[in-house]
């Protein structure tokens, strides 16, 4: 297509999508030691980190020219996407290694015969 191969900051784009996915895994994994109820809320706040710091880094310059190229664009979305799968699959292994607890479920058909089988 004879683009120029580090054009777009897709370098600074990687960079900051690869950081910030780092920086939520480990707050969140952090949060899910003391208490896993709040792990939802801040994998949430960490993508709108991600949004904010699209549109005061990125954003700008992608759109000094009132539109923004189909490359601005993938320069961003991709390394974007690439994390967000990596963060999501991560994540969702460790909820699901969480040890489970019949206190604190909500149903009580499962508490009960938990306490039956005790």
């Amino acid at each position: 297509m004879d683009l120029p191969l580090f054009s777009d900051k897709i370098v600074l784009s990687y960079g900051v999508n690869f950081l910030l996915a780092a920086f939520i895994y480990i707050i969140i994994q952090q949060i899910l030691k003391n208490n896993g109820t709040y792990a939802g809320f801040v994998f949430m706040a960490g993508s709108a980190l991600k949004f904010v710091i699209f549109f005061t880094v990125f954003y700008p310059s992608y759109n000094q020219d009132d539109v923004m190229q189909k490359t601005e664009f993938t320069a961003f979305f991709i390394p974007y996407a690439v994390c967000l799968i990596l963060e999501v699959t991560y994540l969702s292994k460790q909820l699901n290694n969480q040890p489970y607890s019949p206190k604190n479920s909500q149903d009580p058909a499962t508490s009960n015969s938990e306490e039956k089988k005790s």
